[in-house]
């Protein structure tokens, strides 16, 4: 009876259509237990730290000032600068001149390490160069929309004798070192109060100061925004149009150091 029933076992898998079908049935439920294993893992949730509060410029962030809500892995992919772990976030500071919203997440760029925080422009100026300022106003800075760190082109504006408009991209890849209100105060410190922007602040070297303080005696210069590409990858600051840069000098005069006589700039003259 025994020897009957092993028999027929034998003969039902030496069966090739058995073999087909029961190859068949395996490889479904592997590829169904597979493709249930990457879904899982794909949309497993994961705990994410959020703002609990608008962290304005310089604020120290504590434990008080986050919140967690869990976030789908694959949505995390397209997301690499997300600041994980709230281990990476206390005791740091929200960057200078940045504030993060109510309800935003951390980004890597958002904060820093309070002993790198700028606390002024000055810090930021290099050797060799000093700061200048740009006179503007909420409607010239776009609504407000120009932030410490940006990169902007400089566009000069005039009319020549005949009464003819004058226009077009004078200097470009110009870093925004601070923006400041009338008072001096900057205008993203923080977001206790609102603050209308006053003036642009620049470094720059002494040949580039000559030059803009000139372009904005003969005529006025016009702060004009780029996009974040832009700041991220930033070219040399330098003069985008020689015909401008020649209308500038052609129409300025200066008094060298150390000089007793007028030089105009357009010759290229210097009286040592």
């Amino acid at each position: 009876m025994g020897n009957n029933i092993l028999i027929k076992i034998k003969r039902f898998f030496q069966n090739k259509n058995t073999v087909t079908i029961i190859c068949v049935l395996a490889g479904i439920l592997v590829l169904y237990i597979g493709y249930n294993w990457r879904v899982g893992s794909a949309t497993e949730p994961i705990s994410i730290p959020y703002a609990k509060n608008t962290l304005s410029s310089r604020h120290t962030i504590t434990r008080e000032d986050i919140g967690y809500v869990e976030v789908a892995s694959t949505v995390l992919e397209k997301m690499p600068n997300i600041i994980r772990n709230s281990a990476q976030l206390i005791g740091k500071e929200v960057i200078y001149g940045n504030t993060i919203q109510m309800n935003s997440f951390f980004y890597n760029e958002d904060i820093t390490d309070a002993e790198k925080n700028i606390e002024n422009y000055a810090y930021e100026i290099p050797e060799g160069y000093s700061p200048i300022h740009l006179d503007v106003d909420f409607h010239s800075t776009y609504g407000n929309a120009m932030y410490p760190g940006n990169y902007i082109d400089l566009w000069f504006s005039d009319a020549d004798e005949s009464g003819r408009l004058i226009y077009g991209k004078f200097i470009k890849s110009f870093q925004i070192l601070d923006v400041v209100d009338s008072d001096g105060n900057s205008v993203f410190e923080t977001n206790a109060e609102s603050r209308t922007p006053d003036s642009l602040i620049f470094a720059v070297s002494d040949d580039m100061r000559l030059l803009i303080e000139a372009a904005m005696q003969v005529g006025e210069l016009v702060p004009v925004p780029r996009n974040k590409t832009y700041s991220a990858n930033p070219g040399a600051t330098e003069v985008a149009s020689m015909y401008l840069q020649n209308y500038v000098l052609s129409n300025a005069v200066i008094i060298s150091e150390n000089s007793t006589q007028n030089a105009t700039l357009g010759e290229g003259e210097t009286n040592e």
